[in-house]
């Protein structure tokens, strides 16, 4: 009847060791049974995580005890399974079980773990000691002790029994790195090394100190990161490794040094490699590297790892120029950002300027030869290094972006320099992978350092952006400068609208000396990585620059920036421009550009603060055709845009909280007179403030959205004059106390109230002379509400104590919607 043994369900805790028993019987090999098929193991691995079989910590009220001793039996018999197996003459059995025991260890419940580590330890450690096992098993070792090390380091009581298990490991793991040809065995020697210093630091610290330079642990990584015989993969291992040794020690000089030994190996390696390639300007750049790195009166610090030349890794020049760039400096240089990026346990002087001239002196190298050494070097020497110098220029700019990422306030003095070295390497890029990290540090440095950065790096930006974006755009030297382009917006053609002449200002100031923008026309097209990257760059810089000092450059970007956005959706290349994808891009970067576009526009449209942005309503069309597809990135973004530009659609001037007054909380308590002359007379504009004052009167939570939107879009029509006051036909270019009329009543000159005369007993026509007051201009009404506002308050306490409660209705009222 055991057949019909049945669980309640896949959560049943009864299930979980008949799984773990049917995994025993039937995937694990034992003394008689062969290991049919090793590749079955991922399936073993992913059924004791996906059910968590060895986690023995499901138990439930409802749990009785027999169920939990079925769980705990069903685990006896797994680790008993493989202590067979470890012990197994038969090195695939062997290699099985040491695999599964790494799993075990990751896997098992505290108690089980901390009961069983000091054995399973002493089980894996001979397969180290020993030069006579295979090398899959010796892998599966480092692999599984790895794993062991990590579970141990999660428990602050057991440090210190942790710390003399891996003092044992030490001598083994560097005979494995100093003797042994495997690369596989290199990679998990490097990976328990790592997982040893992270965890149990004091452990490595001993030997760091006493043991000689050949067998210690500095020496060891250097030596294999030297030597040439690395694969990419296993040196940026070897690197990693190398940057978390000083955390052995943990002190500030420990870090320092292991810097200043990684920079002069740096310098030699390109003092021999850019020999005959430097010009005047970078000689002098070598020379401050050698000073700032040795200051003069102080002895220069031991070698890194005992290496006293370059030329100890190789005796052929010619290769070891090749292996200098491929294997050294690059990797040095990768080792470098690990240090700067990684945390430390205290905190550190990290030598910036030292750093910032290495890397200046490699991107002042493109491979050109000075006229008067072009005897002195054979053209296959500079194919040569014409061939590796976009993987140094590439290691380099990691290297400033590292620089950046890691050093914060220390910084600040610097931030120049940085800003100089960015400039002039824009000018000569021309790499997309060069040129996506040259983007990615500009974003950065605007994001870290704000908008003082940003007034030197916006012209640079902004250039190059339009030189990488223009084909996508459609935008040309002529049309961004063109006035036509600047008006782009759908206009009244019959009427004087105030961010008209404000377009012209702008470009009144571009042709005074703003950014001179040009697009040059043969360019090729650009990847759409390099667009992704031009518009996350664009969007940083409008972010922290977009409000302050941008007239000059604002229009053509916001044209540049709505045309690109407008071609993503539409997929207008897709259709029209086919080669513009390239072969080894995949399709869905499309996606990532589509963001990156209505990002930058999103920024755009938001950091306009002085008028209102010029392309709004096409903004608004664009992300509420993007909201539409449903389930993508894209709609997640749009919704999200949309919410923010609603301050844009829907400006209210809402209180501060306690400033309400206790009628502001319904419309009851606003005075019926002078309602309906604000009202009456300003429902009949066709502009956003009319909806706006629609929506408020009517208190309706979800009034209709489209009518402001519709009203950017149509033509327009002529104002009208408001009914509640007459008044003659005013001209938009003619002072609004000359076209309003008031009453012979005494009248109160209020400051700051563009001409606006307050009748000092009648609040309708203090509300009409504040309508009429906005200079008839839609665009205009936003700011002189605000203003209206501010006069009221300012002229509450002579108004009599029977009108006095209109102003302050209006306001409440206003907050309401």
């Amino acid at each position: 009847m055991a057949a019909f043994n049945h669980v309640k369900n896949m959560y049943d805790v009864s299930l979980k060791p008949r799984l773990l028993r049917t995994l025993i019987k039937e995937d694990l090999p034992d003394e008689t049974h062969p290991f049919r098929n090793p590749a079955g193991l991922s399936t073993v691995v992913s059924m004791i995580k996906t059910h968590g079989l060895l986690s023995e910590s499901s138990f439930g009220e409802s749990t009785n005890q027999r169920q939990i001793e079925n769980w705990k039996s069903a685990v006896d018999s797994w680790v008993e399974r493989l202590d067979l197996l470890v012990s197994h003459a038969m090195p695939d059995k062997c290699w099985a079980g040491i695999c599964l025991l790494g799993v075990t260890c990751q896997e098992c419940s505290s108690d089980r773990f901390l009961a069983s580590y000091d054995g399973w330890f002493h089980k894996l450690l001979p397969f180290i000691q020993s030069p006579a096992d295979s090398h899959f098993v010796k892998v599966a070792s480092c692999a599984s002790l790895s794993d062991m090390f990590t579970r141990l380091g999660g428990f602050p009581s057991q440090k210190k029994d942790g710390t003399s298990h891996v003092v044992k490991l030490i001598q083994p793991v560097l005979k494995l790195l100093n003797y042994d040809s495997s690369e596989a065995i290199w990679e998990g020697a490097v990976q328990l090394i790592c997982t040893a210093i992270t965890y149990f630091p004091s452990s490595i610290h001993r030997h760091y100190e006493s043991a000689s330079h050949y067998d210690s642990m500095e020496a060891a990584i250097a030596s294999k990161l030297l030597s040439g015989k690395c694969s990419a993969d296993m040196l940026k291992k070897l690197a990693h490794c190398l940057a978390l040794l000083p955390k052995s020690r943990g002190d500030e000089d420990s870090w320092s040094l292991m810097m200043q030994k990684i920079l002069l190996l740096i310098n030699a390696h390109l003092n021999d490699t850019f020999q005959g390639l430097e010009e005047d300007v970078a000689e002098t750049t070598r020379n401050e590297a050698g000073r700032l790195l040795v200051p003069p009166g102080k002895d220069p610090p031991p070698p890194l790892g005992g290496h006293t030349s370059p030329g100890e890794v190789s005796d052929n020049p010619t290769r070891r120029s090749e292996r200098l760039l491929i294997s050294s400096v690059s990797t040095l240089m990768l080792c470098c950002c690990t240090m700067l990026t990684s945390p430390y346990p205290v905190q550190v002087n990290v030598p910036i300027q030292s750093l910032l001239v290495l890397v200046k002196r490699v991107l002042m190298v493109d491979g050109s030869l000075p006229h008067a050494l072009l005897p002195f070097m054979t053209s296959m020497q500079q194919e040569l290094i014409c061939s590796e110098l976009p993987v140094l220029h590439s290691y380099s700019l990691e290297l400033l972006s590292a620089v950046i990422k890691g050093t914060r306030s220390q910084l600040l003095p610097h931030a120049a320099s940085i800003v100089r070295l960015i400039t002039s390497y824009f000018k000569r890029c021309a790499l997309p992978e060069l040129r996506i990290k040259v983007y990615s540090i500009t974003r950065i440095l605007l994001i870290s350092m704000g908008v003082g950065v940003a007034i030197y790096l916006a012209q640079e930006v902004i250039n190059n952006a339009f030189v990488d974006l223009h084909q996508v755009s459609g935008c040309t030297t002529s049309s961004v400068n063109s006035k036509a382009s600047s008006e782009a917006l759908l206009q009244p053609s019959h009427r004087k609208r105030k961010h008209v002449t404000t377009t012209g200002y702008l470009e009144e100031q571009h042709d005074r000396g703003g950014l001179q923008v040009e697009a040059p026309k043969n360019h090729s097209i650009s990847p759409i990585s390099v667009r992704v990257a031009a518009l996350e760059a664009l969007e940083a810089l409008f972010t922290v620059g977009g409000a302050l000092r941008s007239e000059s450059w604002r229009s053509n970007v916001d044209l540049l920036l709505i045309n690109t956005a407008t071609s993503s959706l539409e997929g207008k290349w897709a259709s029209e421009e086919k080669h513009s994808f390239q072969p080894n891009e995949p399709t869905s970067i499309w996606v990532d550009f589509q963001l990156a576009a209505l990002r930058a526009l999103l920024a755009s449209l938001l950091s306009s603060v002085h008028v209102r942005p010029p392309y709004l309503a096409q903004g608004l069309e664009l992300f509420r055709r993007g909201k539409q597809e449903t389930g993508t990135k894209l709609a997640e973004f749009c919704a999200h845009a949309l919410l923010a530009l609603e301050v844009l659609i829907h400006p209210r001037a809402l209180p501060l909280m306690g400033s309400c007054p206790a009628t502001c909380n319904s419309f009851e308590g606003v005075n019926h007179k002078l309602s309906e002359n604000m009202y009456s007379g300003s429902l009949k504009h066709s502009g956003p403030f009319a909806s706006g004052i629609q929506g408020i009167k009517d208190n309706i939570p979800n009034s209709d959205d489209d009518d402001l939107y519709d009203s950017w879009l149509e033509n327009g029509k002529e104002t009208d004059a408001l009914d509640s006051v007459p008044c003659k036909s005013m001209r938009y270019d003619e002072d609004p106390s000359e076209a309003v009329g008031v009453s012979g009543e005494e009248n109160l000159y209020v400051d700051n109230s563009s001409g606006a005369t307050i009748p000092e007993k009648r609040g309708q026509k203090l509300a009409a002379s504040g309508v009429d007051g906005m200079k008839g201009n839609n665009d205009e009404i936003m700011v002189e509400a605000g203003r209206f506002e501010e006069n009221v308050a300012r002229v509450e306490e002579p108004v009599s104590s029977k009108d006095a409660t209109a102003p302050a209705s209006i306001e409440g009222s206003w907050a309401q919607g």
